[in-house]
């Protein structure tokens, strides 16, 4: 395995941006590699095996074309549903966003009473209170699943004084619970922090999973000796979407506030009668699963 190769991050769509934005924080000299399946988002509420298929597909592409030394699954849901197949079926590391953010909530409530907002298909996964118990097992634990948190992200409304509205009421619920530590149990989730922290008040400490994940991608890069011996510039990072390109570009470019033009590129979903692989526009390689 070549040090020097990028690290691959997929999601369901532009939540994993949030995980990106960290990273490029503390890992400066690694290159980053993203695929946001736009077009197929929101995964939440899709069946398990379209899940996996999906997630196969995009991890196949960016380990077969792109090289890459290390997976960062940077969705929830998939990362419920699939981290431990990928785990067995790659020969490179691959991590998720849910134990990191589990751990960190465990040291962090002082009331022993966790909060999960999440997609529905997290929630109903019950991933975040497996991992959560395991660490401890005095917590009580409050989840709810949040579907249209992701759609305001999505259609880049995270910013409009409507979605703080929807944000507050949605939540009287979970603040009526008196929890202390609240997961942002979906990547999408940490670009609605402000208005999910006027919503819970101060007294609640929100918990970034895709924060707290980078603290592990550190832990596998020296534990693997996969630390890059070049420095590279995230100027040269790339964005794969499968769905628009310019609506994708708009919502990277705010969030990760870059002072170059982001390398946007898209990948095709193409289908027939025997598979459905992703295929880079203009090009020839395509992945199946």
């Amino acid at each position: 395995m070549n040090k020097n190769n990028p690290i691959g991050f997929v999601d369901s769509g532009v939540g994993g941006l949030t995980v990106i934005k960290e990273a490029q924080k503390q890992l400066p000299n690694e290159q980053f590699i993203f695929i946001g399946d736009t077009a197929r988002m929101p995964y939440g509420p899709r069946p398990t095996e379209e899940v996996v298929r999906y997630t196969f597909q995009m991890a196949n592409y960016l380990v077969e074309q792109k090289h890459i030394k290390l997976l960062v699954i940077a969705c929830n849901t998939a990362t419920a549903r699939v981290l431990s197949q990928l785990q067995r079926t790659l020969a490179i590391p691959v991590i998720g966003v849910i134990q990191p953010g589990a751990w960190a909530a465990t040291k962090t409530t002082k009331n022993n009473r966790i909060g999960i907002i999440a997609t529905q298909g997290t929630v109903d996964s019950g991933a975040y209170d497996n991992e959560i118990h395991a660490f401890r097992d005095d917590v009580q634990i409050t989840s709810q699943a949040e579907p249209e948190f992701v759609q305001l992200v999505e259609s880049n409304k995270y910013h409009e004084a409507a979605t703080r509205n929807i944000v507050s009421q949605h939540l009287e619920h979970m603040k009526s619970q008196d929890v202390d530590t609240l997961i942002l149990g979906c990547t999408h989730f940490p670009l609605l922090a402000p208005f999910i922290e006027a919503a819970m008040g101060p007294q609640v400490t929100l918990i970034d999973a895709g924060r707290e994940t980078v603290r592990v991608i550190q832990e596998a890069l020296l534990m693997h000796d996969l630390y890059t011996s070049v420095a590279h510039s995230h100027s040269k990072d790339i964005y794969y979407t499968t769905g628009n390109t310019a609506n994708f570009r708009i919502i990277a470019t705010d969030w990760l506030d870059l002072p170059d033009a982001l390398d946007v590129r898209h990948l095709n979903i193409v289908e027939n009668d025997r598979q459905q692989y992703l295929e880079e526009q203009d090009g020839k390689t395509n992945f199946s699963q």
